[in-house]
């Protein structure tokens, strides 16, 4: 096939040395030459693209060569049926690499004569509504406002609300993304603005569908990272990895991932440029004013609290970062319990037991060890009327679907939900122990020794947080837990927000009080709390070990 040029100039700058870009990138190249450069069955659509630059450039702004070799791929196209070689594009980069910029030329450009498609609808959504209007509002100005401003209002007719075509009918709108309050639309583009904020799917699915009924549907996933882990974002970045390794061939994302690779990176002007391509060289008047800006915040980072330099590497140089002065440990750390869980057939646990009221959330586990590795497995139950009022934003009814959760009708979680578990439990597992704290367990105290569990009481749960604390950094840090694939534990355990007293202590407490519970991590502390008292090791048993 023939390349497109500005593909082929990008690639050729990093072969070069004369650009860095990240190690994501550099799987990106090694993608597109071993995958996708090298078939016979697509091509490069040039007139369309070069169409887009001179209208971006003139209605917009000059675009960076990097901006070039992506807009590239937005007009690749088999051909055969003549529709597009890539459908999704993930944009990941560091704030101020001209993402909304980009896609405000792209969508004007979408609902032009120019682009070719007649019914050519847009939809950019956004969690709230000042960030869906931002390329919005830009179209806009540009309309009213630019230079070219009277042919622009000849092609458009703009308002506060929607853009449209004036000759073929497509139409641009922006949409805060409640998921309750959406229907599938018509859509010929759907762009998603700062992903890092969306805790799950629920507002892709129901714009994805409405794609399909019109030619040469894409979608646009525009961000850059955030302070919301186990979101979508996340599932969004390991997708995206599966296909720069050459793992899922089939798959129609396009990815571009800026970002550092590593916290080291960061002291290295140099390597800016891996987070935002912006400040390849030779960076333009925009470019050069924000990297002034940008360096200014990394010198005043010296004299700032640790959350400025968290938000900094978060925002700045698109590598999330996490404050464990007030985290109980790394997403990476938390990610990495998600381990296949042995057989604990015959194996004695302790159980622990959590819930903070018993009009929301409980939550029960067994704990186990195996080895250096501790094994927790769990399940939590929560009342619908709390779901209703509370708004978690979290994917509840999908952990219900994996059997993660049970949600329950009536006024408060019924004890015997709590006291049938452990039962259950106990038919499978050697458990006789069950740990909560006193005020707590008074609610269940009488169901559970009535079934012949032994209670151990937690007189002041706070206290047994400082003396697990060092415990628990140190399991985490040395990946010894295992929670297998449970989504629910992970965003337990990140929900955790850890308070330093004036004397050194610490505890476990709650980032938000209402809408991130930590019950299932708190049942595993109150286990963790008597695990070395409980738990046995297993020794190897053998026949020679018996005196006959």
């Amino acid at each position: 096939m023939k390349i497109n040029q500005h593909v082929t100039f990008y690639m050729d700058q990093y072969e070069a040395g004369k650009i860095k870009v990240s190690k994501y990138v550099v799987l990106l190249f090694s993608y597109l030459n071993n995958h996708v450069l090298n078939r016979d069955d697509i091509y490069f659509d040039e007139i369309t693209h070069k169409r887009y630059i001179a209208f971006t450039e003139k209605n917009y702004f000059t675009l960076m060569p990097f901006q070039k070799f992506i807009t590239a791929f937005v007009f690749l196209y088999y051909t055969e049926g003549n529709f597009p070689f890539f459908e999704q594009f993930f944009l990941y980069k560091a704030r101020g690499a001209g993402k909304n910029g980009l896609i405000s030329s792209l969508t004007n450009f979408f609902i032009s004569d120019l682009h070719g498609i007649e019914n050519y609808n847009v939809s950019i959504v956004a969690n709230s509504e000042e960030q869906a209007k931002t390329s919005f509002n830009e179209i806009y100005s540009t309309i009213k406002n630019s230079d070219n401003h009277k042919v622009l209002e000849s092609l458009f007719y703009a308002t506060k609300s929607e853009i449209s075509s004036r000759t073929n009918n497509s139409k641009l709108k922006f949409h805060t993304s409640n998921p309750k309050t959406k229907d599938s639309l018509r859509d010929g583009c759907v762009v998603y603005d700062e992903v890092h904020e969306y805790e799950d799917s629920a507002i892709i699915d129901v714009f994805s569908s409405g794609l399909g009924k019109v030619k040469h549907s894409r979608e646009f996933f525009i961000t850059t990272d955030g302070f919301v882990r186990g979101g979508y974002l996340d599932d969004l970045k390991e997708r995206a990895t599966r296909v720069l390794n050459g793992e899922s061939l089939e798959d129609p994302l396009f990815v571009f991932m800026a970002t550092l690779d590593s916290e080291s990176d960061m002291d290295d002007f140099s390597n800016w440029q891996k987070a935002n391509p912006m400040f390849h060289e030779p960076m333009s008047e925009y470019a050069k004013e924000l990297f002034r800006k940008v360096r200014t915040q990394y010198i005043s980072l010296g004299n700032s609290k640790p959350s400025a330099r968290i938000r900094f590497m978060t925002k700045r140089m698109n590598l999330p970062a996490t404050d464990l002065t007030a985290s109980v440990a790394t997403w990476e750390e938390i990610k990495a319990t998600n381990r296949q869980i042995p057989d604990l057939k015959h194996r004695e646990a302790v159980g622990g037991l959590d819930f903070a009221s018993i009009r929301d959330f409980a939550a029960v586990g067994l704990l186990f060890k195996v080895g250096e590795d501790y094994i927790w497995k769990s399940h939590s139950f929560v009342r619908r009327g709390f779901l209703k009022d509370a708004n978690l934003q979290a994917p509840i009814h999908d952990w219900e679907e994996e059997g993660l959760l049970t949600i329950l009708d009536g006024p408060v979680i019924d004890i015997k939900q709590i006291v049938n578990w452990f039962v259950r439990m106990r038919e499978q597992y050697g458990v006789s122990t069950i740990v909560a704290d006193t005020f707590r367990l008074d609610l269940v105290k009488a169901a559970l020794e009535a079934e012949g569990f032994l209670l151990i009481y937690i007189r002041n749960p706070k206290a047994i947080h400082s003396q697990l604390a060092p415990r628990v950094e140190t399991v985490f840090a040395n990946k010894q837990i295992i929670f297998g694939d449970n989504p629910l534990m992970r965003w337990y355990t990140n929900n955790v927000y850890v308070k330093i007293k004036k004397d050194g202590n610490k505890e476990y407490l709650k980032k938000d009080e209402i809408k991130r519970k930590t019950d299932g991590f708190q049942a595993f502390i109150h286990a963790l709390w008597q695990a070395d008292n409980v738990l046995v090791e297993e020794e190897e048993f053998y026949l020679d070990d018996i005196s006959f």
